[in-house]
C-alpha cells in the first residue's frame, strides 16, 4: 500500500474520488500549516509544495516518487534537485485558462473604454468626459506564449473581431492564431501589435526578456499586459517606457519585485492598471487541479507515463 499526501484540505467527495482511483492507497489531506515531516516521510505521492518541507522532501528520508504541484508555474521549485532524485513532477498548467484570459480582456476593455480613469474620477465625484475612446474590433493582439492561456485568449480575441498573432518557440501554427512567429522573431511580432500579452513562464531564456529594446520595438499606442511572470520583464525598463511614451499603457498582474513596494512609481501612473497577482484566482481552482491529478493518478496506477502536464526538466516547464 502506498501513501498519497495532499498539503491542503479536501472535501469528503474529493477524498472519495482519490480513493476510488487508488483503492489500495492511504489518502492523507492535511493543510501545510499543520503538516509535519512525519506525515511526508513515507509518502510516495505528494500533492502540493511548500518551502517549509523542501529540504526534507529532497533528502533520502522522504520516499516521494511523484509531486503534483498545486500551481501552474514550477519556476520556484528546485527542479535540478528533483530531477536528480528522479522525482516525477506535474504542474497545474491549464487551470488558469478561463480566469486569466478573462482578466486579460478586463484590462483591454478598461483601457479601450477609459474605465480605469472613470473609476478614479468616481472616487472624487468628478464628471469628466475627456479622453479618447476606442474599440477592440479590428485591433491586433500579439500573444507571447501560445500555451493553454494563450489559446484561450486568442479564442476570445476572435470573438471580439481582433487579429490574433502568436509567438512560441517552435513557431508551429495553431488554429486559433492568424499568424504565428518563432521566439527569434519576437521584435518583428511586437511591431505589429496594438496589444502585447506576455504569458511566458520564467526560465533562463525568458528572464528579463522584455527590456528597453523590446518596448522600443512596440508601437507608441500599444498596450502591454503581463500575466506571466514578473521577472520576464525588466521593471525599470518598463517604467521608463511608460514615462517616455514608448508604449501607451500597461495592465500588470505580476511584478519583479513582488509584492510591489508601496513607493514604486508604477502605483502612481494613470496609464497603468495593477492587480496583486490574482489573475488566476477563481472558485473552480481546486476541482480543476483535482481533474489533472486524477487523470495522472489513473495512469500512474497502471505504470504508464503521466499524460497531463509532466514537467520536462530540460525546459523548466
Amino acid at each position: 500500500m502506498s501513501k498519497i499526501v495532499f498539503l491542503q484540505h479536501l472535501s469528503e467527495e474529493q477524498k472519495q474520488q482519490v480513493q476510488e482511483a487508488a483503492p489500495h492507497d492511504e489518502i492523507v489531506a492535511i493543510p501545510v500549516k499543520e503538516a509535519t515531516e512525519h506525515d511526508l516521510a513515507d509518502a510516495e505521492i505528494i500533492v502540493g509544495w511548500s518551502r517549509k518541507f523542501q529540504d526534507f522532501i529532497l533528502s533520502p528520508d522522504c520516499a516521494v516518487k511523484w509531486v503534483q504541484a498545486w500551481s501552474a508555474g514550477v519556476d520556484k521549485m528546485p527542479l535540478a534537485e528533483l530531477e536528480q532524485k528522479q522525482v516525477l513532477l506535474t504542474s497545474a498548467n491549464g487551470v488558469h485558462t478561463i480566469p486569466i484570459s478573462e482578466q486579460i480582456f478586463a484590462y483591454m476593455l478598461a483601457f479601450s473604454r477609459n474605465l480605469h480613469k472613470a473609476i478614479r474620477n468616481q472616487t472624487q465625484a468628478r464628471w469628466d468626459e475627456s479622453g479618447s475612446f476606442s474599440e477592440l474590433h479590428g485591433k491586433t493582439i500579439v500573444i507571447v506564449g501560445a500555451g493553454n492561456i494563450g489559446i484561450g485568449t486568442a479564442r476570445l480575441a476572435r470573438a471580439f473581431g481582433m487579429k490574433t498573432v502568436g509567438v512560441r518557440r517552435s513557431g508551429a501554427p495553431l488554429d486559433e492564431f492568424d499568424t504565428m512567429y518563432r521566439m527569434e522573431q519576437l521584435d518583428e511580432a511586437l511591431g505589429v501589435a496594438d496589444v502585447v500579452v506576455n504569458i511566458l513562464p520564467l526560465t533562463e531564456q525568458t528572464e528579463g526578456l522584455f527590456d528597453k529594446g523590446r518596448f522600443a520595438a512596440m508601437k507608441p499606442e500599444a498596450l502591454f499586459i503581463n500575466v506571466g511572470r514578473g521577472a520576464t520583464v525588466q521593471t525599470d525598463d518598463l517604467v521608463t517606457a511608460l514615462q517616455q511614451g514608448l508604449i501607451a499603457g500597461a495592465g500588470l498582474d505580476v511584478f519583479d519585485p513582488e509584492p510591489l513596494p508601496a513607493d514604486h512609481p508604477l502605483w502612481s501612473m494613470e496609464q497603468v492598471i495593477i492587480t496583486p497577482h490574482i489573475a488566476g484566482s477563481n472558485e473552480h481552482y481546486t476541482e480543476r487541479v483535482m481533474d489533472i491529478f486524477l487523470t495522472n493518478l489513473k495512469a500512474y496506477q497502471q505504470g504508464e507515463t503521466l499524460p497531463v502536464n509532466l514537467v520536462d526538466y530540460s525546459s523548466g516547464y
